[in-house]
């Protein structure tokens, strides 16, 4: 409807961000570092077998778990689906 000039694109916008906001999953905000050494720990790994299954390096892994960095995008949504229906989700 945009690219036919019926609507404006602050129209189609809002309506795509509203759409987006009603469709999109829900990813915890944050995780914390003590979080995300539970949650690595509960699925029995060590940090570099954890950091491989995500595509991450053992040293992000080991950041994000002393709580050096926040997990963000991917990592982040990665994370919450572990969090939420376990390691196999991922396998």
């Amino acid at each position: 409807m945009r690219a036919s000039g019926l609507m404006s694109e602050a129209a189609h916008e809002k309506i795509t961000l509203r759409h987006i906001e009603e469709v999109a999953p829900s990813v915890q905000a944050t995780l914390t570092g003590p979080e995300i050494k539970a949650l690595r720990q509960r699925c029995n790994l060590s940090q570099a077998v954890f950091a491989s299954y995500l595509h991450l390096t053992t040293g992000y892994v080991s950041q994000l778990e002393r709580g050096a960095k926040r997990p963000t995008g991917p990592a982040l949504v990665l994370l919450d689906v572990i969090r939420r229906k376990g390691i196999e989700a991922i396998l």
